[in-house]
């Protein structure tokens, strides 16, 4: 056994496992399949990063499985839990025909629903998202619905039928980390679905931080990809994930304005 899953057996005992829509995962952390440098790289990381979910974007990939060439050739369904993604979906329309499509090219009933709203920010389209939302519940899909960090949101696609809501730390692929943990920590307060935080997060400090808002898990992909050794920043990113929820189970300290000496000064020798 290696340190990081002796550190991951060590948190797990402190911790139920993360379940959504009926399914058991064992990894907080979830990773992407795109802008890996190779196909090789794409599977070390992934593999280094310890997830049990990782996600596949239907429009942007080849859907057949026994094309070397291809994403899906390198992915057994056996080994990860293979979630499809409308990615690049910009209406509900496109975003529901794209979700049936992974279905019938052999996913299962999970999809992570993106519909995206501007092609400059690549910010959700609410509106486009809960009409997705809605029509794909009653489809029977297991809707992961990619959101803004917006509460109202958040309720809504809940009371759709939702199985989990991902709320974003920051724009996709900017790397700049968790630009509003008030508006994460008040989104898990109030739903009761898992929240999985997605896009922003550029390296592992970053992924500890959204970890410790008490979220039940995080998924990324450029992080990986667009790191200088992507696999090294796939060990990284898994150690901060179990850091970071770690760190929230036990409960931090209290922030004080004052200093409070960390060794008592009762029963101290006087010379």
């Amino acid at each position: 056994m290696t340190t990081t899953d002796a550190a991951a057996e060590t948190a797990l005992q402190f911790d139920t496992p993360l379940t959504i829509g009926g399914q058991t995962f064992r990894s907080r952390l979830m990773v992407g399949t795109g802008k890996y440098r190779s196909n090789a790289e794409m599977v070390a990381a992934i593999d280094a990063s310890g997830a049990d979910i990782v996600t596949v974007a239907v429009r942007r990939v080849d859907l057949d499985r026994t094309k070397e060439a291809g994403v899906l050739y390198h992915l057994s369904p056996r080994r990860y839990f293979l979630l499809a993604n409308t990615a690049g979906c910009y209406s509900a329309d496109e975003a529901i025909r794209y979700a049936r499509l992974g279905r019938e090219a052999g996913f299962n009933d999970f999809v992570k629903l993106e519909v995206i709203g501007d092609k400059e920010t690549l910010l959700p389209d609410a509106e486009g998202l809960l009409e997705a939302a809605r029509v794909l519940v009653k489809e029977g899909f297991q809707v992961l619905a990619y959101t803004n960090d917006d509460l109202i949101t958040a309720l809504r696609l809940e009371d759709s039928g939702c199985a989990a809501v991902m709320p974003l730390a920051s724009p996709i692929g900017s790397g700049l980390g968790l630009l509003n943990p008030y508006s994460i920590r008040t989104i898990k307060r109030r739903l009761s679905v898992p929240v999985i935080v997605d896009a922003g997060v550029g390296t592992a400090s970053d992924a500890c931080l959204t970890m410790e808002q008490g979220v039940d898990g995080i998924l990324m992909n450029t992080a990986l990809a667009e790191a200088r050794d992507a696999v090294l920043m796939a060990h990284a990113m898994r150690g901060a994930v179990e850091a970071g929820r770690a760190a929230y189970l036990a409960g931090r300290m209290p922030r004080r304005e004052v200093a409070i000496p960390s060794s008592p000064e009762h029963g101290m020798l006087n010379r």
